[in-house]
């Protein structure tokens, strides 16, 4: 018997209450009406996919937005039930639901658990109402405790929690008492990310400038409050048992997101939904990012001919393609890029590709290389990791 190779599943919910003033995610508020279209269109391009089950085995699944506690929990049931008629999920997979406050009552978040979901990502963003009302979050801090008991009390052992800092205004204070009240609740990992003001939101309008030229900014902290904040976040969350994995990512041993490992580590997976990504093999393809598009081509095909109409902007990856991937996702982690894995991939060693790369940041100490053979960040190399990371674009 042929071994199933793993994939990871994406599911992407466009709908939100109200977009979020910093926000540039494909999402948007919805009626009930546009709601039950899309589940509709979701659900027959789930079972057109039925050709994969015989090729792979899903370890994860990441339902994902968006904010896909805005459907109901029958229509979130229903996603659920055609994951598991036409994919084959390990017994084991880690299965994440996005979850903002005020969006799930006690009944729904029942619901999910019965249905297999096993992991929420919680989006708190901060503990102060001010900065919450800011942002444009629907939600108060009060309200977020109340969904993180009720989700604790419904069964949900595995918890993420979404933090936002160097905010409009913030003080280091101010980021040090959300990240403290976040280590209170003892969720099994935090997220903690540091504002980028997007171009096309609300913040852009406000910050933009000052957002392009840091030097001359009055609202936003500055680069070294933003270094000072990242600094004490990662120390608290240490301090409290959390393994910093990733740059923006924390966890108790064990509970680290196996679903985002993946993309970090170019697994395979496959996304449902508009806007949603795949990558099988050296083979990318992303859905159609227009929603009513994407239903329209729902009802006029079934199948493979279905998923051929939807599927747009598919490519195979060139061996540098591959190589700049593995090197940018995965200097994410903590832990680095194997050497012997990135030969073993492309029969070229890191030096060979990279040599005035390395060279320059491992003089500089922005780059190390541990006893086995992994390349990392060190410290300083985390704080220009963005800069640093362009250099590995072939």
């Amino acid at each position: 018997m042929t071994q199933k190779k793993e994939v990871g599943i994406y599911i992407h919910i466009p709908f939100c209450i109200k977009k979020c003033a910093y926000c540039d995610f494909l999402s948007e508020p919805s009626t009930k009406k546009e709601r039950e279209t899309y589940v509709k269109a979701l659900l027959k391009e789930i079972k057109a996919a039925a050709r994969y089950r015989e090729m792979y085995e899903v370890k994860t699944v990441f339902i994902g937005g968006g904010t896909p506690s805005v459907l109901s929990g029958e229509q979130i049931a229903a996603v659920m039930h055609a994951l598991k008629e036409v994919l084959r999920i390990d017994e084991t997979a880690e299965i994440t639901m996005e979850l903002n406050p005020g969006t799930a009552d006690r009944k729904k978040l029942e619901l999910c658990r019965n249905t297999g979901i096993n992991r929420l990502s919680i989006g708190l963003q901060s503990a102060d109402d001010k900065e919450l009302k800011m942002l444009g979050r629907i939600h108060t801090f009060s309200q977020f405790l109340d969904t993180y008991q009720a989700a604790r009390e419904t069964g949900f052992e595995n918890i993420n929690i979404d933090l936002i800092s160097a905010l409009p205004g913030q003080t280091e204070k101010g980021c040090r008492e959300t990240v403290e009240k976040a280590v209170q609740l003892a969720p099994e990992h935090i997220s903690s990310y540091s504002l980028i003001i997007e171009k096309g939101t609300p913040f852009y309008k406000t910050y933009g400038k000052e957002a392009e030229n840091r030097e001359h900014m009055s609202f936003l902290p500055d680069e070294d409050a933003e270094r000072r904040m990242y600094e004490q976040t990662k120390l608290l969350l240490e301090k409290a048992g959390y393994c910093h994995y990733e740059i923006s990512n924390y966890a108790r041993p064990g509970k680290e997101c196996r679903h985002n490992i993946g993309y970090w580590e170019r697994k395979d997976y496959l996304g449902f939904g508009i806007g949603a990504a795949s990558l099988l093999g050296n083979i990318r393809f992303l859905n159609l990012i227009d929603r009513h598009a994407y239903i329209k081509k729902t009802e006029m095909y079934e199948g493979e001919a279905l998923l051929e109409a939807i599927r747009t902007e598919k490519e195979a990856l060139s061996k540098e393609e591959q190589m700049s991937e593995m090197m940018i996702l995965g200097l994410r982690m903590m832990k680095g890029v194997s050497k012997q894995a990135f030969y073993d991939c492309f029969g070229k060693t890191i030096e060979e590709v990279y040599k005035a790369a390395l060279d320059k940041y491992m003089r500089w100490k922005f780059l190390e290389e541990t006893e086995d053979g992994m390349l990392r960040f060190t410290q300083e190399g985390i704080f220009i990791s963005n800069l640093i990371l362009a250099d590995f674009l072939l």
